[in-house]
């Protein structure tokens, strides 16, 4: 199912696109594990169903989307929120003064940096990785045969 997509409201109903999401339902979009539950709460806006269920926005999907991008990267909770937070700032409506949005751009700037040094790492590493099962492919290819089973 796709972001943009309806969403299941129960009992064969849809809800349109704009509606907002349970928990389960982003685990479904994102592939998300069952602990993005106990995290989600402290970094959406919540709002609440009238049978209590948690809903979160697209706006909460798409900062979703931004931490399930951020943790193969290396990136611990507390960087994320850091990220979040100005990102958050920078797009709010308040207009804010030179100095701090050019901090804001900096902090941001330098974790862009920190996400392109680490996608570097991460091909490194990935190299290395096919090389050993190429190696291992290769290794069982000149196994010569064994004696056939009884």
């Amino acid at each position: 199912m796709s972001a943009e997509g309806p969403r299941p409201a129960g009992a064969g109903q849809w809800l349109p696109a704009s509606s907002p999401l349970r928990v389960s339902w982003i685990r479904e979009l994102g592939s998300f594990s069952p602990t993005i539950s106990t995290v989600l709460p402290r970094w959406a806006y919540l709002v609440h169903s009238q049978g209590g269920f948690r809903l979160y926005t697209e706006a909460d999907v798409s900062r979703l989307m931004g931490i399930r991008r951020m943790k193969p990267l290396g990136f611990t909770l507390d960087e994320m929120r850091a990220l979040l937070e100005a990102t958050d700032r920078l797009d709010a409506d308040d207009e804010l003064p030179p100095g701090e949005r050019e901090a804001l751009l900096d902090r941001i700037r330098g974790f862009e940096q920190a996400a392109q040094h680490r996608v570097e790492d991460l091909r490194t590493q990935l190299s290395r990785a096919e090389e050993f099962a190429a190696t291992l492919a290769a290794r069982l290819r000149t196994v010569p045969a064994g004696p056939p089973e009884a």
